[in-house]
């Protein structure tokens, strides 16, 4: 089936049928852009918002003595 002769058959129905064609082709478009799935892209990390959001906080200088004096704190037994 050639370009043409589709034309020529298009071009030869009543306008009401010529309205269904159209139809038609707008729904297989819609059909397979829903089947061939998105490439989406992964964000560069630098441009996430929380990265860099503790970089102006002074207990966070060293994260590894801010992490075990939280620990310390959070995770101390209680006397019973």
């Amino acid at each position: 089936m050639d370009t043409e002769s589709v034309i020529k058959d298009l071009a030869s129905l009543p306008p009401d049928a010529r309205r269904e064609v159209h139809e038609l082709i707008a729904l297989l478009k819609a059909r397979r852009q829903r089947r061939q799935p998105r490439v989406r892209r992964p964000r560069a990390l630098r441009v996430e918002p929380f990265i860099g959001m503790w970089r102006d906080r002074a207990d966070m200088a060293d994260s590894v003595a801010w992490v075990r004096s939280s620990r310390r704190n959070e995770w101390r037994e209680t006397d019973a």
